[in-house]
Protein backbone atom coordinates (compact mmCIF):
# COMPACT_ATOMS: atom_id res chain seq x y z
CA UNK A 1 0.00 0.00 0.00
CA UNK A 2 0.92 3.43 -0.71
CA UNK A 3 2.53 5.61 2.21
CA UNK A 4 0.07 7.83 3.91
CA UNK A 5 2.87 9.38 5.36
CA UNK A 6 5.64 10.66 2.81
CA UNK A 7 9.06 10.72 4.78
CA UNK A 8 10.00 14.33 2.98
CA UNK A 9 7.21 16.60 4.67
CA UNK A 10 8.43 18.18 7.07
CA UNK A 11 6.25 17.19 10.41
CA UNK A 12 4.58 20.23 10.93
CA UNK A 13 3.38 20.66 7.44
CA UNK A 14 2.57 17.05 7.75
CA UNK A 15 0.44 18.17 11.26
CA UNK A 16 -0.87 21.15 9.52
CA UNK A 17 -2.52 18.70 6.15
CA UNK A 18 -3.73 15.84 8.88
CA UNK A 19 -5.70 18.03 10.99
CA UNK A 20 -7.23 20.26 7.70
CA UNK A 21 -10.83 20.83 7.77
CA UNK A 22 -12.18 18.77 4.39
CA UNK A 23 -14.76 17.85 2.06
CA UNK A 24 -14.66 15.25 -0.18
CA UNK A 25 -16.75 15.35 -3.32
CA UNK A 26 -15.58 12.13 -5.65
CA UNK A 27 -15.91 9.14 -3.38
CA UNK A 28 -17.04 5.58 -5.05
CA UNK A 29 -18.89 4.02 -1.63
CA UNK A 30 -17.83 0.34 -3.72
CA UNK A 31 -14.46 1.73 -3.73
CA UNK A 32 -14.35 1.76 -0.09
CA UNK A 33 -14.73 -1.95 0.85
CA UNK A 34 -11.49 -3.02 2.00
CA UNK A 35 -9.89 -6.29 1.92
CA UNK A 36 -11.14 -7.45 5.43
CA UNK A 37 -14.26 -6.61 5.03
CA UNK A 38 -14.58 -8.15 1.95
CA UNK A 39 -13.63 -11.05 3.36
CA UNK A 40 -15.69 -10.93 6.49
CA UNK A 41 -19.15 -10.18 3.92
CA UNK A 42 -18.11 -12.95 2.22
CA UNK A 43 -18.15 -14.93 4.92
CA UNK A 44 -21.09 -13.73 6.04
CA UNK A 45 -23.09 -14.20 2.98
CA UNK A 46 -21.28 -17.52 2.20
CA UNK A 47 -19.86 -16.34 -1.12
CA UNK A 48 -16.73 -18.01 -2.41
CA UNK A 49 -13.79 -15.28 -3.59
CA UNK A 50 -11.07 -16.77 -5.73
CA UNK A 51 -8.65 -15.47 -3.09
CA UNK A 52 -6.91 -17.37 -0.25
CA UNK A 53 -6.12 -14.69 2.10
CA UNK A 54 -6.50 -10.82 2.58
CA UNK A 55 -2.84 -10.79 1.30
CA UNK A 56 -3.80 -13.05 -1.37
CA UNK A 57 -6.28 -10.27 -2.63
CA UNK A 58 -3.94 -7.25 -1.67
CA UNK A 59 -1.77 -8.94 -3.90
CA UNK A 60 -4.20 -8.41 -6.81
CA UNK A 61 -4.28 -4.73 -6.93
CA UNK A 62 -1.83 -3.92 -9.19
CA UNK A 63 -3.96 -2.62 -11.84
CA UNK A 64 -2.39 -1.32 -15.42
CA UNK A 65 -5.40 0.78 -16.23
CA UNK A 66 -8.82 1.55 -15.35
CA UNK A 67 -10.00 -1.41 -17.08
CA UNK A 68 -8.22 -3.99 -15.07
CA UNK A 69 -9.25 -2.61 -11.75
CA UNK A 70 -13.16 -2.35 -12.60
CA UNK A 71 -12.85 -6.25 -13.21
CA UNK A 72 -12.08 -6.70 -9.62
CA UNK A 73 -14.10 -3.54 -8.43
CA UNK A 74 -17.17 -5.47 -9.32
CA UNK A 75 -16.09 -8.51 -8.41
CA UNK A 76 -15.69 -7.73 -5.12
CA UNK A 77 -18.74 -5.55 -5.03
CA UNK A 78 -20.37 -9.00 -5.07
CA UNK A 79 -20.34 -9.81 -1.37
CA UNK A 80 -22.81 -6.94 -0.60
CA UNK A 81 -26.23 -8.59 -0.44
CA UNK A 82 -28.41 -6.52 2.45
CA UNK A 83 -28.54 -3.52 4.11
CA UNK A 84 -26.46 -4.63 6.40
CA UNK A 85 -23.71 -4.85 4.27
CA UNK A 86 -24.59 -1.55 2.36
CA UNK A 87 -24.61 -0.13 6.05
CA UNK A 88 -21.62 -1.78 7.78
CA UNK A 89 -19.39 -0.58 4.27
CA UNK A 90 -20.43 2.74 4.57
CA UNK A 91 -20.06 3.36 8.27
CA UNK A 92 -16.45 2.01 7.67
CA UNK A 93 -15.86 4.96 4.96
CA UNK A 94 -17.38 7.26 7.06
CA UNK A 95 -15.13 6.64 10.52
CA UNK A 96 -12.13 6.50 8.00
CA UNK A 97 -13.43 9.86 6.34
CA UNK A 98 -13.89 11.53 9.94
CA UNK A 99 -10.54 10.28 11.10
CA UNK A 100 -9.17 12.33 8.54
CA UNK A 101 -10.86 15.84 9.32
CA UNK A 102 -13.47 15.33 6.26
CA UNK A 103 -16.34 17.12 7.34
CA UNK A 104 -18.68 16.35 4.19
CA UNK A 105 -18.82 13.79 1.95
CA UNK A 106 -20.54 13.45 -1.66
CA UNK A 107 -20.71 9.77 -2.44
CA UNK A 108 -21.36 7.89 -5.41
CA UNK A 109 -23.26 4.37 -5.67
CA UNK A 110 -23.68 2.32 -8.49
CA UNK A 111 -27.18 0.75 -8.23
CA UNK A 112 -26.78 -1.35 -11.35
CA UNK A 113 -23.49 -2.85 -9.94
CA UNK A 114 -26.25 -4.57 -7.47
CA UNK A 115 -29.55 -4.66 -9.30
CA UNK A 116 -27.80 -6.82 -12.18
CA UNK A 117 -26.76 -9.37 -9.34
CA UNK A 118 -30.52 -9.33 -8.13
CA UNK A 119 -30.12 -7.19 -5.23
CA UNK A 120 -33.43 -4.73 -5.06
CA UNK A 121 -32.66 -1.27 -5.30
CA UNK A 122 -33.97 0.09 -1.80
CA UNK A 123 -31.69 -2.56 -0.19
CA UNK A 124 -28.96 -0.26 -1.28
CA UNK A 125 -30.57 2.65 -0.65
CA UNK A 126 -31.17 2.05 2.59
CA UNK A 127 -28.00 0.65 4.13
CA UNK A 128 -25.90 3.51 2.72
CA UNK A 129 -28.32 6.01 3.88
CA UNK A 130 -28.86 4.21 7.40
CA UNK A 131 -25.09 5.00 7.86
CA UNK A 132 -25.26 8.48 6.54
CA UNK A 133 -27.93 9.44 8.75
CA UNK A 134 -26.26 8.15 11.67
CA UNK A 135 -23.82 9.47 11.23
CA UNK A 136 -24.90 12.91 10.94
CA UNK A 137 -27.05 12.43 13.68
CA UNK A 138 -24.57 11.21 15.76
CA UNK A 139 -20.82 12.98 14.76
CA UNK A 140 -22.53 16.13 12.34
CA UNK A 141 -21.01 14.42 9.75
CA UNK A 142 -22.81 15.44 6.53
CA UNK A 143 -23.10 14.30 3.51
CA UNK A 144 -25.31 13.77 0.05
CA UNK A 145 -25.73 10.57 -2.12
CA UNK A 146 -24.87 11.12 -5.75
CA UNK A 147 -26.72 8.15 -7.84
CA UNK A 148 -24.21 7.17 -10.56
CA UNK A 149 -25.21 5.23 -13.99
CA UNK A 150 -22.47 2.70 -15.36
CA UNK A 151 -21.40 4.12 -19.02
CA UNK A 152 -20.54 0.59 -20.18
CA UNK A 153 -24.15 -0.59 -19.92
CA UNK A 154 -26.94 1.19 -22.56
CA UNK A 155 -28.84 4.50 -21.70
CA UNK A 156 -31.98 2.13 -21.84
CA UNK A 157 -30.23 0.61 -18.40
CA UNK A 158 -29.85 4.08 -16.97
CA UNK A 159 -33.47 4.94 -17.54
CA UNK A 160 -34.81 1.71 -16.22
CA UNK A 161 -32.25 2.13 -12.72
CA UNK A 162 -34.05 5.60 -13.07
CA UNK A 163 -37.37 4.79 -12.77
CA UNK A 164 -36.49 2.29 -10.44
CA UNK A 165 -35.53 5.09 -7.81
CA UNK A 166 -37.58 7.83 -8.28
CA UNK A 167 -40.28 6.28 -6.40
CA UNK A 168 -37.74 6.39 -3.06
CA UNK A 169 -36.88 10.16 -3.86
CA UNK A 170 -39.07 11.46 -1.21
CA UNK A 171 -38.10 9.22 1.20
CA UNK A 172 -34.15 10.02 0.84
CA UNK A 173 -34.54 13.30 -0.32
CA UNK A 174 -32.25 14.72 3.06
CA UNK A 175 -29.77 12.97 1.19
CA UNK A 176 -29.75 11.90 -2.22
CA UNK A 177 -29.58 15.31 -4.74
CA UNK A 178 -27.17 14.19 -7.65
CA UNK A 179 -26.60 11.85 -10.09
CA UNK A 180 -23.12 10.85 -11.61
CA UNK A 181 -21.88 9.11 -14.85
CA UNK A 182 -19.01 6.67 -14.02
CA UNK A 183 -17.07 3.39 -15.18
CA UNK A 184 -15.36 2.71 -18.21
CA UNK A 185 -14.97 6.11 -20.43
CA UNK A 186 -13.15 4.74 -23.48
CA UNK A 187 -15.47 3.71 -25.94
CA UNK A 188 -18.76 4.96 -23.74
CA UNK A 189 -18.54 8.82 -24.69
CA UNK A 190 -21.09 11.21 -22.22
CA UNK A 191 -23.25 11.99 -25.61
CA UNK A 192 -24.28 8.18 -25.16
CA UNK A 193 -26.36 9.39 -21.95
CA UNK A 194 -27.98 12.89 -22.98
CA UNK A 195 -31.55 12.00 -22.81
CA UNK A 196 -31.45 10.59 -19.31
CA UNK A 197 -29.29 13.53 -17.82
CA UNK A 198 -31.67 15.90 -19.50
CA UNK A 199 -34.26 13.79 -17.84
CA UNK A 200 -32.50 14.26 -14.57
CA UNK A 201 -31.86 18.08 -14.86
CA UNK A 202 -35.54 18.38 -15.27
CA UNK A 203 -36.07 16.35 -11.90
CA UNK A 204 -33.90 19.06 -10.27
CA UNK A 205 -31.17 16.75 -9.94
CA UNK A 206 -27.39 18.00 -9.49
CA UNK A 207 -25.34 16.64 -12.43
CA UNK A 208 -21.37 15.54 -12.34
CA UNK A 209 -19.65 12.84 -14.81
CA UNK A 210 -16.61 11.41 -14.98
CA UNK A 211 -14.54 12.84 -17.97
CA UNK A 212 -11.17 13.36 -18.95
CA UNK A 213 -9.51 10.32 -17.09
CA UNK A 214 -9.10 7.86 -19.65
CA UNK A 215 -10.91 9.79 -22.14
CA UNK A 216 -9.41 12.23 -24.10
CA UNK A 217 -10.44 16.04 -23.67
CA UNK A 218 -13.22 15.92 -25.52
CA UNK A 219 -15.40 13.86 -23.28
CA UNK A 220 -15.04 17.02 -20.49
CA UNK A 221 -16.57 19.50 -23.68
CA UNK A 222 -19.44 17.08 -24.06
CA UNK A 223 -20.29 16.41 -21.01
CA UNK A 224 -20.57 20.13 -20.17
CA UNK A 225 -22.25 21.22 -23.19
CA UNK A 226 -24.07 17.66 -23.26
CA UNK A 227 -24.66 16.57 -19.84
CA UNK A 228 -24.84 20.25 -18.46
CA UNK A 229 -22.60 18.87 -15.49
CA UNK A 230 -21.98 21.22 -12.94
CA UNK A 231 -18.74 19.01 -11.75
CA UNK A 232 -16.41 17.23 -14.13
CA UNK A 233 -15.02 14.27 -12.21
CA UNK A 234 -11.31 13.89 -12.96
CA UNK A 235 -10.76 15.70 -15.80
CA UNK A 236 -6.72 15.81 -15.45
CA UNK A 237 -6.85 15.18 -19.58
CA UNK A 238 -8.17 18.71 -19.71
CA UNK A 239 -4.81 20.55 -20.06
CA UNK A 240 -4.08 18.78 -23.30
CA UNK A 241 -6.44 21.26 -24.52
CA UNK A 242 -5.70 25.05 -23.70
CA UNK A 243 -9.49 26.47 -24.97
CA UNK A 244 -10.82 24.29 -22.47
CA UNK A 245 -8.12 24.83 -20.11
CA UNK A 246 -9.82 28.63 -20.39
CA UNK A 247 -13.31 28.02 -20.30
CA UNK A 248 -13.22 26.06 -17.04
CA UNK A 249 -10.80 28.80 -15.29
CA UNK A 250 -13.52 31.29 -16.74
CA UNK A 251 -16.59 29.31 -15.89
CA UNK A 252 -15.34 28.11 -12.36
CA UNK A 253 -15.72 24.61 -13.13
CA UNK A 254 -14.59 22.18 -10.52
CA UNK A 255 -12.92 19.34 -11.09
CA UNK A 256 -12.67 16.21 -8.51
CA UNK A 257 -8.73 15.50 -9.03
CA UNK A 258 -7.82 11.83 -7.76
CA UNK A 259 -4.37 11.96 -7.30
CA UNK A 260 -3.89 8.43 -5.83
CA UNK A 261 -5.97 7.05 -8.20
CA UNK A 262 -4.26 8.91 -11.31
CA UNK A 263 -1.08 6.88 -9.83
CA UNK A 264 -2.57 3.64 -9.41
CA UNK A 265 -4.08 3.24 -12.61
CA UNK A 266 -0.97 4.49 -14.70
CA UNK A 267 -3.01 7.81 -15.60
CA UNK A 268 0.23 9.52 -14.36
CA UNK A 269 3.50 7.36 -14.00
CA UNK A 270 5.09 9.16 -10.81
CA UNK A 271 3.48 11.72 -8.44
CA UNK A 272 5.95 14.11 -9.63
CA UNK A 273 4.38 14.44 -12.88
CA UNK A 274 0.86 14.97 -12.01
CA UNK A 275 -1.01 18.44 -12.85
CA UNK A 276 -3.01 19.25 -10.24
CA UNK A 277 -0.31 21.73 -9.04
CA UNK A 278 -0.53 23.64 -12.74
CA UNK A 279 -4.03 23.58 -12.96
CA UNK A 280 -4.15 25.10 -9.01
CA UNK A 281 -1.72 27.76 -10.37
CA UNK A 282 -3.46 28.25 -13.48
CA UNK A 283 -6.78 29.09 -11.53
CA UNK A 284 -8.32 26.19 -11.96
CA UNK A 285 -11.32 25.32 -9.16
CA UNK A 286 -9.31 21.62 -8.69
CA UNK A 287 -10.03 19.90 -5.55
CA UNK A 288 -8.62 16.40 -4.10
CA UNK A 289 -10.53 13.59 -3.58
CA UNK A 290 -9.90 9.80 -2.84
CA UNK A 291 -11.79 7.85 -5.68
CA UNK A 292 -11.70 4.15 -4.79
CA UNK A 293 -9.58 4.35 -1.23
CA UNK A 294 -9.43 0.57 -0.84
CA UNK A 295 -7.96 -0.16 -4.08
CA UNK A 296 -6.24 3.17 -4.56
CA UNK A 297 -3.96 3.07 -1.49
CA UNK A 298 -5.11 5.88 0.13
CA UNK A 299 -8.04 8.00 1.83
CA UNK A 300 -8.01 11.96 2.23
CA UNK A 301 -4.81 12.71 4.13
CA UNK A 302 -2.88 10.05 2.14
CA UNK A 303 -3.81 12.15 -1.33
CA UNK A 304 -3.22 15.44 0.87
CA UNK A 305 0.25 14.26 1.70
CA UNK A 306 1.11 12.62 -1.40
CA UNK A 307 0.87 15.95 -3.53
CA UNK A 308 2.33 17.81 -0.90
CA UNK A 309 4.95 16.19 -0.71
CA UNK A 310 5.36 15.38 -4.61
CA UNK A 311 4.92 19.00 -5.75
CA UNK A 312 5.55 20.80 -2.73
CA UNK A 313 2.16 22.83 -2.44
CA UNK A 314 2.25 25.36 0.04
CA UNK A 315 -0.06 25.89 2.94
CA UNK A 316 -2.08 28.32 0.99
CA UNK A 317 -1.95 26.38 -1.83
CA UNK A 318 -3.54 23.50 0.44
CA UNK A 319 -5.73 25.86 1.66
CA UNK A 320 -7.03 26.77 -1.43
CA UNK A 321 -7.63 23.04 -2.15
CA UNK A 322 -9.57 22.53 0.96
CA UNK A 323 -11.47 25.76 0.13
CA UNK A 324 -12.13 24.80 -3.23
CA UNK A 325 -13.51 21.69 -1.96
CA UNK A 326 -16.41 23.55 -0.08
CA UNK A 327 -17.17 25.75 -2.93
CA UNK A 328 -17.81 22.91 -5.49
CA UNK A 329 -20.19 21.39 -3.02
CA UNK A 330 -23.75 21.10 -3.11
CA UNK A 331 -24.62 21.90 0.41
CA UNK A 332 -26.96 24.87 1.32
CA UNK A 333 -25.04 28.31 1.14
CA UNK A 334 -25.46 28.70 5.16
CA UNK A 335 -23.56 25.50 5.97
CA UNK A 336 -21.23 26.52 2.99
CA UNK A 337 -20.55 29.70 4.56
CA UNK A 338 -19.82 27.86 8.08
CA UNK A 339 -17.44 25.46 6.97
CA UNK A 340 -15.89 28.02 5.05
CA UNK A 341 -15.07 29.98 8.59
CA UNK A 342 -14.08 27.31 9.79
CA UNK A 343 -11.50 27.04 7.44
CA UNK A 344 -10.72 30.32 7.60
CA UNK A 345 -10.40 30.02 12.03
CA UNK A 346 -7.95 27.05 11.05
CA UNK A 347 -5.75 29.10 8.96
CA UNK A 348 -5.74 31.78 11.22
CA UNK A 349 -4.52 29.55 14.20
CA UNK A 350 -1.81 27.35 11.67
Amino acid sequence: MISSAPPTLPADLRAFIEALPKTELHLHIEGTLEPELLFALAQRNKVELPYASVEALRAAYAFTDLQSFLDLYYAGANVLRTEQDFYDMTMAYIERARADNVRHAEIFFDPQTHTERGIAIDVVFAGIARALREARDRHGFSSAMIMSFLRHLSEEDAFVTLDAALPLRDQYQDLWNGIGLDSSERGNPPEKFARVFARCKELGFHLVAHAGEEGPPEYVVSALDVLKVERIDHGVRSEEDPALMQRLIREKMPLTVCPLSNLKLCVVDDMANHNIARMLRAGLAVTVNSDDPAYFGGYMNANYLAIASALALTREELLQLARNGIEASFIPAAEKARLGTELDQYAAAH
